[in-house]
C-alpha cells in the first residue's frame, strides 16, 4: 500500500538543522522501537513533510529538507515579550533561567510555550516564536509499515497506533 490520504503511516526519522557554521545539528528521532505514527492527510503533521513522503511505500527509505518556510516558519521579530518577574513570584514561584522553556497561556486559553532569553530586575524576556522557526529541517528515515485506517481512526482524526488497537 503507498501513502494516501486516510493511511497510518509508521516510520522511523532522524531530524536535523544545520547551525550558523553550516554543520547538522541532531534534534531529535523515532526508532523502531517508538516510531511515530500518525494519520496521514489529517493536518496533524506540517504539510511539506507529508507532501515528501506521499507515495512510498513501507520499506522506503526517504530523505529532504523542509525550508524554514515550510517548516515551522521564519522567526517573527514581533514574537517577542516581556513578561512581569511577579507572574512567577508571586505564588511561590521560581524566576525562570535563560535557556528554559515555560508553559503560557494566552487570554483565551491556548496553551504554548516561550524559550527565556533574559532575566532583568524587573523583566523576564522569552520569545514566543517555535524553538524550530527559522531553521529548515533535515530529514531521514524509513517506512516502517503503512496501512489502511479504521473507522474509528477516521472518526476520532487520529491514528490509534501501528496496529490500530492502541485506543483510548
Amino acid at each position: 500500500m503507498n501513502i494516501s490520504p486516510n493511511s497510518v503511516v509508521a516510520l522511523t526519522y532522524e531530524l536535523h538543522t544545520t547551525n550558523e557554521e553550516g554543520q547538522q545539528v541532531f534534534v531529535e528521532k523515532a526508532d523502531e522501537q517508538n516510531p511515530l505514527v500518525f494519520l496521514y492527510g489529517t493536518g496533524m503533521m506540517l504539510p511539506k513533510f507529508e507532501e515528501h513522503l506521499a507515495g512510498l511505500q513501507t520499506g522506503a527509505e526517504y530523505g529532504f529538507e523542509l525550508s524554514a518556510a515550510d517548516g515551522y516558519g521564519e522567526i517573527d521579530p514581533g514574537a517577542f515579550a516581556d513578561l512581569p518577574k511577579t507572574m512567577f513570584t508571586e505564588a511561590g514561584g521560581e524566576v525562570p533561567s535563560v535557556g528554559d522553556v515555560i508553559p503560557l497561556q494566552d487570554n483565551q486559553g491556548n496553551q504554548f510555550r516561550a524559550g527565556v532569553t533574559a532575566v532583568h530586575d524587573e523583566n523576564i524576556s522569552v520569545d514566543l516564536n517555535h524553538p524550530m522557526a527559522g531553521k529548515n529541517l533535515l530529514f531521514t528515515g524509513v517506512v516502517l509499515n503503512v496501512r489502511e485506517a479504521t473507522q474509528d481512526e477516521l472518526a476520532h482524526g487520529h491514528a490509534h497506533g501501528a496496529d490500530g488497537h492502541s485506543g483510548h
